[in-house]
């Protein structure tokens, strides 16, 4: 999925380690999510809790956007032409409907519920995210994950994986990146990483074993989800800093509840992102824009995308700031 506002700004994540309350719980920072227009004829809408400003990174995810459930003859559903990426995998992660991924690896999926597509663009990759017509109702995540320097030149590749549910104590967890719950997903990632699906039944409390060296992040599909004690909105994310070695989550309603749980250990390198590009330099961010508006071989093409009633057949950049976007790196809390 592409970043499409219109000034994009470059931020970059923070860690911290995690604070316990005074019954020893830990401190629960809840983040909230932002609208922002993805595109399209009708301008479907996301919710947008990473990047921010109050905390852009969890781990080495970067980018979450939370959509749906949208009735697609309402919003128009997804279209979203070939767009570039640079220094980052993508995470597409569905909970109801269809989307026809492609790219300029020469892939072309179809993304379903409960199945993980993961597509890295190290050096650069575009791929375009369109809809099926057999969607009705659109409802999923997109998700980014910045490469450290030692892989973010990686060439282009896609890795598909359809996970197990397994039933943990009222819950069933899909686990599509990473280990938890005894399960552990074979798809390759270049940073320590978590990303798993989480249902919990009604009024079930599930406690979940993690890794200490992990920060997480819980981003709620459903309202008045509880991580430890803290409730939590539909779209908004709980986050709880390296330290915590289980993580319980409370589905205090009649109806089962669903959650995505995103984790990793903190990122320590300096990046700069802006727009759709992971770098490390104001000067790379400048090469990357210029490649993508000059049809580069960095980026390649996506061979079958066609247009729709917007009619663009890429996405054009935004234009830069007018200042040098500098590099900054994690602080800790």
């Amino acid at each position: 999925m592409s970043n499409t506002e219109e000034h994009p700004a470059e931020l970059l994540g923070e860690c911290g380690s995690c604070p316990v309350d005074d019954a020893g719980h830990p401190v629960v920072e809840v983040l909230s999510a932002r609208e922002v227009p993805l595109g399209g004829p009708r301008a479907m809408a996301v919710r947008r809790t990473l990047p921010q400003r109050q905390r852009s990174m969890v781990g080495a995810w970067c980018f979450a956007d939370h959509y749906g459930p949208d009735d697609v003859s309402v919003t128009g559903g997804m279209m979203v032409p070939p767009h570039p990426h640079t220094g980052l995998q993508t995470v597409s992660w569905l909970f109801s409907g269809e989307i026809e991924h492609r790219d300029s690896g020469g892939v072309h999926a179809v993304v379903r519920p409960g199945e993980l597509n993961l597509m890295t663009g190290g050096r650069g990759i575009c791929h375009s995210e369109v809809s099926t017509p057999a969607t009705t109702i659109l409802h999923g995540a997109q998700l980014w994950v910045a490469l450290p320097d030692a892989a973010r030149d990686a060439p282009r590749d896609f890795q598909h994986y359809v996970p197990p549910a397994v039933e943990v104590d009222g819950a069933w967890v899909r686990v599509f990146l990473g280990a938890l719950a005894g399960q552990v997903s074979p798809v390759r990632t270049f940073t320590p990483l978590v990303g798993a699906e989480i249902t919990v039944g009604p009024g079930a409390r599930v406690e979940l074993a993690v890794v200490p060296d992990f920060e997480h992040g819980l981003l709620a599909d459903s309202a008045e989800l509880l991580l430890g004690d803290t409730a939590l909105a539909r779209g908004e994310l709980g986050y709880v800093g390296t330290g915590a070695s289980t993580l319980a989550v409370h589905n205090p309603t009649g109806t089962a509840g669903r959650a995505l749980l995103l984790g990793g250990a903190p990122f320590d390198e300096e990046i700069v992102m802006w727009w759709n590009f992971v770098g490390r330099s104001h000067d790379e961010i400048v090469a990357f824009r210029a490649d993508w508006q000059r049809e580069t071989e960095r980026f390649g093409r996506v061979d079958g995308y066609r247009a729709g009633s917007s009619g663009i057949e890429r996405l054009p950049a935004p234009v830069l700031p007018p200042v040098r976007i500098r590099p900054r790196g994690n602080r800790s809390q």
